[in-house]
């Protein structure tokens, strides 16, 4: 996988959020985690954009089984990754709460993140 992320790496939607550094294939279970982390810290207020989606399926063949004989079945799926990407987005709370709560679910998740403020963001309105 080479090359930045050419669409999803500005902030859409939300006024924070977090920003992929580095190329990966993030499982779902993965992404989920990172999810509920978020929520979880947010206390289910404001709103999550998930920017990310796992479409890629990743098939692997049973153990000890001889070559050939085709393609194994799916076992998990995959989302691809481009440094630059912009994973999750919040809406609707604190500057000091989306900033621990995105870091939260960035613990979660197996590549380097930044941290993102849209750039219009005024405290004094939120």
């Amino acid at each position: 996988m080479k090359g930045n992320a050419k669409r999803g790496a500005e902030l859409s939607f939300g006024s924070f959020g977090i920003k992929a550094l580095e190329e990966c294939w993030m499982t779902g279970r993965q992404i989920e985690a990172a999810r509920q982390a978020i929520t979880r810290h947010m206390k289910r207020e404001g709103q999550l954009w998930i920017r990310i989606f796992p479409d890629k399926p990743v098939t692997k063949k049973p153990a000890e089984v001889r070559m050939g004989k085709g393609k194994g079945a799916p076992e998990y799926f995959v989302a691809r990754i481009s440094p630059g990407r912009v994973l999750f987005e919040i809406e609707g709370v604190s500057e000091e709460i989306a900033k621990e709560s995105l870091r939260l679910g960035a613990q979660k998740l197996p590549i380097a993140t930044k941290y993102l403020v849209r750039r219009d963001y005024d405290a004094e309105l939120a």
